[in-house]
């Protein structure tokens, strides 16, 4: 069994993949590691980064490559990434949705408060600032993931399972996603 999670920023994906790993007792990777380590590396901030990706396709490609690769040699896990359902295509594909100012909130207070990933998302300021740089961010991604696969990873469409978080907890969400799963398993 593969999973594969995507959604919108601060809608919960890498907790809830976590979360579903552990339940189903699976390896657990997350797309938003790779790139916040290659942001590190490179001294930029998350922004920064997916500011570069629109001109340097070299970054898409390393994530694009460790996440088809990971589809190929292996079987039996969770992933998280914007992507990864279209590089994994024989996945179960979960989109996570949130009210934008919910999730800006919870990005906010996650910044450099105990989340050590977000450190470097500095340009969240605020939560006002912290909404518009999430809308940016959603904005520069679809039209890159238009231009270089022609898909659009908002269209829900494209998912076996969409699940809104706004007004659900980890554990409420994470025991929704696996019902919803079995339900999926179920009926194929």
């Amino acid at each position: 069994m593969i999973i594969t999670i995507t959604g919108y920023p601060g809608s919960g994906k890498s907790t809830l993949g976590k979360g579903i790993a552990k339940a189903l007792q699976l390896k657990h990777y997350s797309a938003g590691d790779f790139l916040r380590q290659i942001a590190k590396e490179q001294g930029m901030s998350l922004l920064q980064i997916h500011k570069a990706m629109e001109k340097d396709r070299r970054i898409d490609y390393e994530l694009d490559k460790r996440t088809a690769a990971l589809g190929k040699q292996h079987d039996n896990f969770v992933i998280d990434g914007r992507v990864a359902w279209h590089f994994i295509p024989n996945s179960i594909k979960i989109f996570v949705k949130i009210d934008l100012k919910k999730a800006a909130e919870r990005v906010f207070d996650d910044t450099c408060q105990g989340k050590a990933e977000r450190c470097n998302e500095k340009e969240n300021k605020s939560i006002e600032a912290t909404v518009q740089n999430m809308q940016k961010r959603m904005q520069m991604n679809q039209a890159r993931y238009k231009k270089l696969y022609g898909i659009d990873y908002l269209d829900e469409n494209n998912y076996d399972i969409v699940v809104d978080t706004s007004e659900t907890g980890i554990e409420e969400t994470r025991e929704k996603v696996l019902k919803k799963v079995k339900q999926y398993l179920s009926r194929k």
